[in-house]
């Protein structure tokens, strides 16, 4: 018997062996993955409400159900160019840590949700020191299935609500360019 199984396991981690489940998206082509453990739901993107002077990966706050959720571009967020909204556009509604103990529901835009796959442990490699297009700290591992690597997010770290708001407050000190007058 391996020993490695019987470490004890943090909560809210499974155990060396158990696989995970894990909502699989595109953005531009590109196939990412997100644990189930912090999706909420998905919704169809619409009713979105701009809010003025934010970073522009911050698309604006929605309404669901009388909370105000933030929603981000993701492909905005990794320095690629906005999503074209098209009728599979969706919204990811995604649980992050704010702090020790709280938590913020936060929209993720996305080009298409794919579906749900379970991915063992043993088929996910750490992930890449170099070459990957977005920051290595946003990444949690490289899955891989059918022969293909899924781009698994760290949730937390991809919207760090610290470092959305430093970034946003960082946005809204940026100074306007005044009109010269002639």
């Amino acid at each position: 018997m391996n020993q490695a199984n019987n470490l004890p396991v943090a909560p809210g981690q499974l155990a060396d062996g158990e696989d995970q489940q894990y909502l699989t998206f595109l953005l531009s082509n590109e196939m990412f993955a997100i644990a189930i453990l912090n999706i909420k739901e998905i919704i169809e993107y619409g009713n979105l409400t701009e809010v003025p002077m934010m970073p522009g990966f911050i698309r604006g706050v929605i309404n669901l159900r009388g909370s105000v959720v933030p929603v981000v571009d993701l492909s905005a967020r990794f320095g690629r160019n906005k999503t074209e909204v098209s009728r599979r556009t969706c919204i990811v509604i995604i649980e992050v840590a704010n702090g020790e103990e709280s938590k913020q529901d936060i929209g993720v835009m996305v080009d298409s949700v794919s579906e749900v796959l379970e991915i063992p442990r043993s088929e996910i490699e750490p992930p890449p020191a170099f070459g990957a297009k977005i920051r290595v700290d946003f990444i949690h591992g490289m899955g891989k299935v059918d022969g293909k690597f899924v781009i698994i997010l760290d949730a937390d770290k991809v919207l760090s609500v610290d470092e959305l708001s430093m970034l946003g407050q960082a946005a809204a000190t940026v100074p306007v360019p005044q009109a010269e007058t002639a």
